[in-house]
């Protein structure tokens, strides 16, 4: 996945992000999509900076955990074997909030999230009950496959 950008943005150090790039291609793999080149990022940042993102794009004045940006909402440009996902915006405070919420590590909360946030470039949605079944289904065959459990 020579086109996946992984930024932190924060100030403090994050120990599990070196296993996104692996889960990202395993996610690949799952999804169907060996052969086909995407591009997107990934960028950790702080509740701050999220809570600005979610009231500027969704008008929703607090922070939130993910937030997709996909550029295939927009149907006019389509490519042979290559497609330009959008990012994924994530935040660290909220990666620890929710791990000690539902009592499993920092890593499977952030694992969750960026799998969350890559199924929503790839157009999954959560929207309907139905919807919803499918997306989360995907997410823990993803996460249980490559050995990220709860």
């Amino acid at each position: 996945m020579d086109n996946v950008e992984i930024f932190n943005e924060t100030n403090e150090e994050i120990k599990d992000i070196g296993v996104l790039k692996p889960l990202l291609e395993y996610a690949q793999k799952v999804e169907g999509l060996d052969d086909t080149e995407l591009e997107f990022s990934v960028i950790i940042v702080d509740n701050k900076r999220i809570h600005e993102i979610n009231k500027l794009y969704r008008n929703i004045d607090r922070p939130t955990d993910v937030i997709s940006f996909a550029l295939e909402d927009y149907k006019d440009v389509e490519f042979d074997n290559y497609r330009p996902l959008g990012d994924i915006y994530i935040s660290i405070d909220k990666v620890k909030e929710q791990a000690n919420e539902y009592g499993h590590s920092e890593l499977r909360e952030l694992a969750f999230l960026t799998v969350h946030g890559f199924l929503h470039l790839l157009g999954y949605d959560h929207m309907k009950k139905e919807d919803e079944e499918i997306m989360f289904a995907r997410q823990e065959l993803i996460l249980d496959g490559f050995g990220i459990e709860r």
